[in-house]
């Protein structure tokens, strides 16, 4: 008798123990899918605004001239770096897609799936003008509105990538994978980590 609620005690508890993976993966896609379709909506949005009422005009002040708005059109990388490389920062962006949505199918962590999503709608924001925007296809030149005295032009793609890699770098440095699954000690134990 006591050998079957044993039995019955051990299967009881067992889908609780593995509910609250099941429960983090059915999270996190959606959550990585939230983030990139916001950082791309807001970066795509904002752009057409800066262009429709900023390029050619004088730069607008915000901030007197710590933080101005204008118009400009980078060939290159951040802070106009590379500008002779443009197809291959297109085919960087490209393969930052790739690499994310593979990196999706083992994901579980919400934290990583805030990160992934930031750097995925960045991503996908340059990626967009520069296959669309002009000189040409896979050539375009990526917009730049905002700037900040002594620092660069940047867009807020450039801001999602920045804050999804600080957080990626958060998440390493804390032990975090993907799948949420924390440190390990050397003999295999989980460490707990500082809330």
């Amino acid at each position: 008798m006591e050998r079957i609620i044993t039995t019955h005690n051990a299967s009881q508890f067992q889908p609780e123990t593995a509910m609250p993976a099941i429960g983090k993966r059915t999270l996190a896609l959606p959550v990585l899918m939230t983030a990139a379709v916001l950082t791309y909506g807001f970066d795509l949005g904002s752009k057409l605004v800066a262009v429709s009422r900023l390029e050619g005009q004088e730069q607008v002040s915000i901030a007197g001239h710590v933080l101005t708005l204008q118009v400009f059109r980078n060939s290159g990388a951040a802070f106009s770096s590379g500008q002779a490389f443009t197809v291959v920062f297109t085919a960087i962006a490209a393969a930052v897609v790739v690499v994310i949505a593979r990196a999706a199918r083992r994901l579980q962590s919400l934290p990583w799936a805030v990160a992934l999503g930031l750097l995925l709608g960045g991503a996908l924001g340059n990626l967009t003008d520069r296959i669309f925007r002009a000189p040409a296809v896979f050539r375009g030149h990526v917009v730049d509105f905002i700037s900040v005295e002594h620092f660069a032009v940047f867009n807020l793609a450039d801001s999602g990538i920045v804050c999804g890699g600080a957080l990626m770098v958060l998440m390493t440095i804390r032990g975090t994978s993907l799948d949420g699954s924390a440190p390990l000690d050397r003999q295999g134990r989980s460490i707990a980590l500082p809330r």
